[in-house]
């Protein structure tokens, strides 16, 4: 079969037999589906990090200034520079976990609020997605809150500045930089 007969074809689905729990790993549930491969028929073990779904905010001010948080990566042992971000919550919307986030993590409240879309973070182990939301004309109204796990510095930085801290490696979240580019499009009339 060659390349133009493959264009709309599709792998067949892994029939699942059976799941079995993992451990409890504090924000995922680790688990392991049992899955019979389409093409050999071998039954095989694998890993699902079950997980809440989660935003990213793009928070930028009336003087079109990019908020962003400072805070120390367990994953990668270093300081980074991210946009605002969490968990929703069970029961919650992404955009009311938008709201909590931005105004626990910066102390900044938002009314124009814009959805950005969705995308599935490593849809090879995790069943979750990651939400982004712009909050347009953000003003830093109150104190920030973060989460007793949370030590969080908050600045605000141009666009100058954000593309500095990209370049210099502070800021690589890889998810953050999806939200931040689909701001820059939206400023650019592109999106």
């Amino acid at each position: 079969m060659n390349k133009k007969q493959n264009k709309h074809k599709k792998p067949a689905v892994w029939q699942r037999h059976r799941i079995e729990k993992g451990p409890h790993l504090e924000i995922l549930q680790a688990r392991f589906d049992w899955l019979k491969h389409p093409r050999n028929h071998k039954e095989m073990k694998r890993l699902v990090l079950e997980a809440n779904d989660w935003v990213n905010v793009v928070a930028t001010t009336p003087g079109n200034e990019i908020v962003v948080v400072r805070q120390y990566r367990f994953g990668i042992g270093k300081i980074t520079t991210e946009i605002p971000g969490g968990m929703v919550d069970h029961g919650e919307d992404s955009r009311a976990a938008a709201i909590r986030e931005l105004k626990e993590e910066t102390g900044y409240t938002c009314a124009n609020w814009i959805y950005l879309g969705s995308v599935e973070p490593n849809p090879a182990i995790l069943n979750n997605v990651c939400h982004s939301w712009h909050a347009k004309d953000a003003v830093q109204t109150g104190e920030m809150h973060p989460d007793e796990g949370e030590d969080i510095v908050v600045a605000t930085l141009t666009l100058d500045e954000v593309r500095y801290e990209i370049k210099e490696g502070n800021f690589r979240h890889s998810l953050a930089l999806l939200a931040l580019t689909k701001v820059f499009n939206l400023w650019n009339g592109t999106l």
